[in-house]
């Protein structure tokens, strides 16, 4: 038997035909007069986007460490490319979000779920019925009529967009950290051997005063000063050698190894500082700096989900269809079927203000993101101006630097010669020997500070590369606006 709630197949009946041609009607409705919210106030709250105030000759490609011509380094990073921790797991989280995209456009697909059912109830006698056995299927689908589901599924891309230009990031930080540890590290080989130097030259000065005291030619007092300034000589290098051995270990960590463990580290010199690097216009950075364009993203998402409560407020057309076989016994099982087709239009009437107060939270959003936006381009642009400004100042120091150490070794010079003559005191010696060793020191920390001025000019300047993690996909859809 089939209960009055199961419509018998009758080809002679076709209140069915006018169901459907009724669902055509609005589905050829929606597609003419969609309304879907479209993409608006999307430039960043910035009046006019000013060229900036310096720039260079040099062109800068991806991997912009390139510019340095180190083979250590290169290996260093295409290494931390493939086996750094905390880029891995920023790689996951892309890949977790290209996963929701695909749990959103399955939206668009009719859902079909199967069943199946069998019982028996005892005594007969007294429950009618006996063996009960039921086959069925069920499907449902939502007829997109205002874009709600394609406009949740730009919005989830974005997101996925978003999180793809943050691992685009990740790598462009990790990259800079690299050069950075790596160059600190071959200071402070430098100034490692530069005090082992000076050292030695403060040892031979003793054994040289010591024996002019003994000819009474020298104070006493002399020689304990000369002794200070070789104790002071010393505890440098015990700075020095810490600093060592914690570079070692920091980048051994930023190359997915155990510190313990170390990496063997060849013999390297700090670089020569290539031309200044051509800027390009302002726009030029904001497409291609990852960081600013993960925030476009976010925006362009939170845009897509101001749409989606907006459309929320439209009605929705859902289609469904049940088929089932059912039997008292299974023998017959497949004797009777039935199914029913049905169409549903749910239009929101009163909802207590929750559809408005939804769309509220997500413009609100949405402004968020665009000011966040603006802030990120403005940071971006302030960091280009800051390391031009920097790197020019630091080029002058160290020019200031290296010719104050031309004139302290000339001048120690001619008082070593006036002292032995018995023209000039020791202290005179002493105070031009510390002063001159500290500016061997100075001059290295200088070399490093300009090195790390430049990284993070090449790092405010540059784009994505090639870490070796590629998917094959369409090009952007940022990408594609900011070509709009």
């Amino acid at each position: 038997m089939v209960k009055n709630n199961m419509v018998r197949v009758n080809p002679k009946i076709g209140r069915w035909q006018n169901l459907w041609i009724f669902v055509c009607i609005l589905s050829v409705g929606a597609l003419y007069f969609n309304c879907s919210p479209k993409y608006s106030n999307l430039s960043p709250p910035i009046e006019d986007f000013q060229e900036f105030r310096a720039s260079g000759d040099t062109l800068v490609s991806g991997k912009w460490w390139e510019v340095f011509n180190d083979e250590k380094l290169n290996t260093l990073i295409d290494t931390a490319m493939q086996s750094n921790l905390n880029l891995a797991a920023s790689w996951q989280q892309f890949i977790a979000s290209r996963a929701s995209i695909k749990s959103q456009v399955s939206n668009r697909w009719p859902t079909l779920e199967a069943s199946a059912q069998t019982a028996r109830t005892l005594p007969e006698p007294d429950f009618v019925g006996g063996e009960n056995t039921q086959l069925g299927f069920f499907s449902s689908y939502e007829v997109d009529l205002w874009g709600r589901i394609g406009t949740a599924i730009d919005a989830e891309t974005f997101r996925s967009e978003a999180s793809y230009f943050d691992y685009e990031a990740l790598s462009l930080s990790l990259s800079a950290e690299i050069a950075t540890t790596w160059y600190q590290l071959q200071a402070a080989k430098e100034q490692l051997q530069i005090t082992e130097d000076q050292i030695k030259t403060n040892e031979a000065i003793i054994k040289l005063i010591r024996s002019r005291f003994v000819g009474g030619q020298i104070r006493a007092v002399d020689i304990l000063r000369q002794a200070q300034l070789l104790e002071s000589t010393k505890e440098q290098k015990i700075i020095f050698e810490t600093n060592v051995q914690l570079l070692e270990n920091q980048l051994s960590v930023l190359l997915g190894k155990q510190p313990q463990i170390g990496i063997s580290m060849e013999e390297s010199t700090m670089p020569n500082i290539p031309e200044l690097p051509d800027t390009g216009l302002p726009l030029e950075l904001v497409r291609r700096r990852p960081d600013v364009k993960q925030s476009f993203a976010l925006l362009l998402a939170a845009d897509r989900d101001m749409a989606s409560a907006v459309q929320s407020k439209y009605p929705r057309l859902s289609l469904s269809g049940r088929g089932q076989l059912r039997s008292n016994n299974f023998d017959n099982l497949f004797d009777n079927w039935a199914y029913s087709l049905a169409g549903n239009l749910l239009a929101p009437v009163f909802y207590g203000g929750r559809l408005n107060a939804e769309v509220d939270r997500t413009t609100a959003i949405k402004e968020q993101r665009l000011y966040e936006y603006g802030q990120a381009t403005l940071v971006a642009f302030r960091e280009v101006e800051d390391a031009m400004v920097q790197d020019v100042q630091q080029t002058a120091r160290l020019e200031n630097i290296q010719r104050q150490l031309e004139l302290a070794e000339k001048s120690n010079k001619q008082l070593r010669v006036e002292f032995l003559n018995g023209f000039s005191p020791y202290l005179d010696v002493l105070l031009g020997l510390d002063q001159e060793q500290q500016l061997r020191r100075d001059l290295v920390f200088a070399q490093l500070q300009h090195v790390q001025i430049r990284i993070a000019l090449y790092r405010a300047l540059a784009g994505g590369f090639d870490t070796g993690r590629n998917i094959e996909d369409k090009q952007s859809k940022v990408d594609e606006l900011y070509e709009q």
